[in-house]
């Protein structure tokens, strides 16, 4: 199982950072995790999410994080298509790649937030159409053909991409999945999924099997599924329970904030958010910790206490963890910290084991 890192470059009002800091703070966590040998790091796309996510160009940030690393895989988790035409998602992806020397993993999905969608002039009830219509016109892009294409959201006329990506026949390519007919989608195309913060494990792990049933298939390109967990593993146990108390109920209920207008009402085409929203009474009284833990969504202890919680997702089939070290609301120094031991010490048991 590879350990990779997930970021919402997240800019608590109470941490006393401003956006600058957590930028560089951040891309100081990559160089180390490059030299420690984490597997990618992650960054998702969001818009107007105060606080919560100030991660608005994310390949952008990457762009810069590639100048600065040489191992690191660098992941965009994901783009929403719907708010992007596919060549412009295409143009900058390939050139992303270019620029790492072929290090970009592509996550790919619809998007989530009724104020986004607003933003962009998306109707909620077109979006999963609009996904589609763009990965058809992606992959094919993104492989070097000479592309035509008529649908109802977009058309092409012998269009062909430049520049074109160092990996053939292109990048990795993931879809963000959270309703179960996502995971049946992701295998048909022969995409990984990216899953989580959203669900509790006990329902991703359903999911899961789903898709795995789903890829019986000649193997696709990429059968791998990525999930996103909230980590802090430090030597001292009990100084990371007394951190993690604090800092991922506060990710936990900014998550809920920027969540709640599609958990609360029932909006064309994300059903299956709505049934979730359920789960968001419980978290908005009690997310404390035991809590966040009993429901999967988080680890947070000693090495050994955080190894053995990593083998159980591995032992139930997740190829990679996306590990949100302190989900942005710790200090970057317990963060480095974290990452040290996580490499130093847990990485390597888990190798040991499997």
């Amino acid at each position: 199982m590879q350990l990779d890192l997930f970021y919402e470059l997240s800019v608590p009002a109470h941490s006393g950072r401003d956006e600058q800091r957590v930028y560089a703070d951040t891309l100081e966590e990559l160089v180390l995790a490059d030299g420690l040998g984490f597997g990618a790091a992650w960054l998702v796309e969001h818009h107007l999410m105060p606080e919560y996510s100030h991660s608005s160009a994310p390949d952008l940030f990457l762009a810069a994080a590639a100048q600065r690393t040489r191992r690191l895989r660098l992941g965009l988790a994901v783009v929403p298509l719907p708010y992007h035409h596919p060549l412009h998602v295409a143009e900058r992806a390939a050139t992303l790649d270019l620029l790492s020397g072929g290090r970009l993993e592509l996550g790919l999905g619809r998007g989530f937030d009724p104020a986004e969608q607003r933003l962009f002039g998306v109707a909620p009830a077109a979006t999963r159409a609009m996904m589609l219509e763009s990965i058809a016109i992606l992959r094919r892009l993104l492989a070097g053909d000479t592309v035509s294409f008529r649908g109802e959201h977009y058309t092409l006329e012998d269009v062909r991409l430049l520049p074109r990506p160092v990996q053939r026949p292109h990048p990795p390519l993931w879809l963000a999945a959270v309703s179960p007919e996502s995971y049946d989608q992701a295998a048909a195309l022969g995409l990984g999924v990216l899953a989580g913060p959203f669900k509790p494990w006990v329902m991703i792990r359903r999911d899961l099997h789903r898709y795995r049933r789903a890829c019986t298939a000649p193997a696709p390109a990429n059968r791998a599924l990525a999930m996103t967990v909230g980590i802090l593993c430090l030597e001292d146990g009990a100084a990371a329970r007394r951190l993690a108390a604090e800092c991922f109920p506060w990710f936990y209920h900014r998550l809920l904030e920027t969540t709640a207008p599609v958990l609360e009402r029932l909006v064309e085409g994300y059903a299956h958010y709505r049934r979730l929203g359920r789960f968001r009474h419980l978290l908005r009284r009690a997310a404390t910790l035991p809590v966040l833990e009993r429901l999967g969504l988080v680890i947070a202890g000693d090495p050994a206490h955080c190894t053995r919680a990593l083998a159980r997702l591995r032992a139930a089939g997740v190829d990679r963890v996306l590990c949100a070290v302190g989900a942005g609301a710790v200090d970057t120094v317990v963060v480095r910290e974290s990452l040290e031991v996580l490499a130093r010490e847990v990485a390597p048991a888990l190798a040991r084991a499997a």
